[in-house]
């Protein structure tokens, strides 16, 4: 579904919201969902963007921040390319992993009479929206400082506050793909050099927040109307196929259009886990009121953010490349452990349970929790989390909170001895979004810390030293 809302003036609350300039700066926003977001970013009222606007020729510098690891350069913000698909890092721009965002100065050469300013971005969960504040200025000031660090209001050092945006809806943060015009009712918002964007990350609750953003233009009102980006080649041949599961509760559409020769091995070998342990995950972390998804998604991508397979609301997408080598090893496990984080609907998955003011969600605990019912439940038999693992590791100082496989065998064995309703309880207050350290009192009558005290005291019982081969573990 495709929204759209146009500011100008006084500001009305509205699904999506900008603070602007009253009676000058005009801020429109798009939003097309991710069942109708395209490679050729078209919308109603913003102009798909240009592949030789004034941004195009601009220098563009990172301020404050870091480049997030897999993100493309600040070329990709002005190349006149966009990506092909929904979560593409190397085809956008977006700052590190848990940094509040960053801060980013356009130089445009020289002063233009400036008509607009359009940013789009485009990824299928909470890094999608965009907020940032953009400053301009001619650079003549006396007091004018083109680089103002974090910290520095830039209104002080010859900057002018042009627009205040923030995409993102009252009840959550809507993945898909974003359009963001800022414009004047008068026609030209001012004549400027260098623009100045103050981007903060659309949401705190992980480390996931810094937006994909995939393309920044600059519209002189002098120059030529700027020519459109070649719009993306057509689709290639949907091969995506629906496996009903649970009793037909249950509709898991795995589609391996962009990894055709991944097709046979999804039908027959991916498919029958995803239907049968599907309603598993479903029945294994229940609450009152709760119902999951019913319908599933799992398609195959060209990268997923630096992750094997990543997931979004009901959407898990996996990296072909890396499927393709694990095959017969770990790929179906890998998509149990997703479909656990499709049931899990934390608040900051923008799953129906979201509250405003939920309590944080332990990382530890929300990738401990999937892979405790991967290793665990769905394939012990593998010994992928359990001593035996443990013991073929280098170097390995497991801590209760080391996430992942390792905060999965501190799960198993504090079930194991004290509760075993004990991750359903966890997981029902972490989606409620009212976790608190006391649920482990409550569950087991002692603290979390206390817990990991005992369990690392069993757990370097189990790893002692070799005393024959220093350096090794029995």
């Amino acid at each position: 579904m495709r929204s759209l809302t146009t500011f100008s003036g006084v500001v009305a609350a509205l699904l999506l919201s900008a603070a602007v300039s009253p009676g000058e700066v005009n801020v429109v926003i798009e939003h097309n969902d991710t069942t109708t977001a395209t490679p050729a970013f078209t919308f109603k009222n913003i102009p798909s963007p240009s592949m030789n606007d004034a941004a195009s020729k601009a220098e563009f510098v990172l301020v404050d921040g870091a480049r997030g690891i897999n993100s493309g350069g600040l070329e990709k913000l002005h190349d006149g390319k966009l990506p092909t698909e929904a979560d593409e890092p190397g085809e956008n721009f977006y700052f590190l992993m848990g940094l509040d965002g960053g801060r980013l100065l356009v130089d445009l050469r020289s002063v233009i009479s400036l008509k607009q300013v359009n940013t789009y971005s485009w990824h299928p969960g909470p890094r999608g929206p965009q907020v940032y504040t953009l400053y301009a200025s001619d650079g003549r000031s006396a007091s004018f400082s083109p680089q103002p660090k974090q910290g520095i209001e830039p209104e002080e050092c010859g900057w002018h506050l042009i627009a205040k945006v923030d995409t993102r809806t009252k009840h959550g943060i809507a993945g898909g793909q974003y359009g963001v015009s800022i414009s004047d009712s008068g026609g030209v918002i001012g004549k400027y050099r260098f623009l100045l964007l103050v981007i903060s990350r659309t949401e705190n609750q992980d480390d996931f927040g810094n937006t994909f953003y995939s393309e920044i233009d600059v519209i002189d009102r002098n120059a030529p109307e700027p020519a459109q980006v070649i719009a993306a080649p057509p689709p290639l041949q949907d091969l995506s196929q629906t496996f009903a599961s649970g009793g037909g509760i249950y509709q898991i559409t795995i589609d391996p259009t962009r990894a055709p020769d991944l097709t046979d091995w999804a039908f027959k070998e991916l498919a029958p886990v995803a239907q049968e342990w599907y309603p598993k995950i479903v029945m294994l972390l229940p609450s009152e009121g709760f119902q999951a998804s019913a319908k599933v998604t799992i398609d195959f991508g060209q990268s997923t953010a630096g992750c094997v397979a990543i997931t979004h609301g009901n959407r898990i997408t996996c990296t072909t490349s890396w499927f393709r080598e694990n095959l017969r090893g770990e790929a179906r496990g890998c998509v149990v452990h997703e479909m656990v984080h499709v049931v899990q609907q934390y608040n900051y998955d923008g799953g129906q349970s979201q509250q405003h003011n939920a309590s944080p969600i332990p990382f530890w605990l929300a990738e401990g929790i999937p892979d405790y019912i991967r290793w665990f439940i769905y394939e012990p038999q593998s010994h992928g989390a359990d001593v035996l693992w443990m013991r073929r590791q280098k170097n390995l100082t497991p801590s209760f909170d080391g996430s992942y496989r390792v905060s999965a065998n501190f799960l198993n064995w504090v079930t194991g001895n004290y509760n075993n309703e004990l991750v359903p309880r966890l997981n029902v207050a972490l989606r409620e979004g009212r976790y608190s350290d006391n649920l482990w009192k409550q569950s087991t009558g002692h603290t979390v810390t206390e817990l990991g005290g005992e369990w690392k005291k069993w757990l370097d019982a189990e790893l002692k030293v070799d005393e024959n081969h220093p350096g090794s573990v029995k």
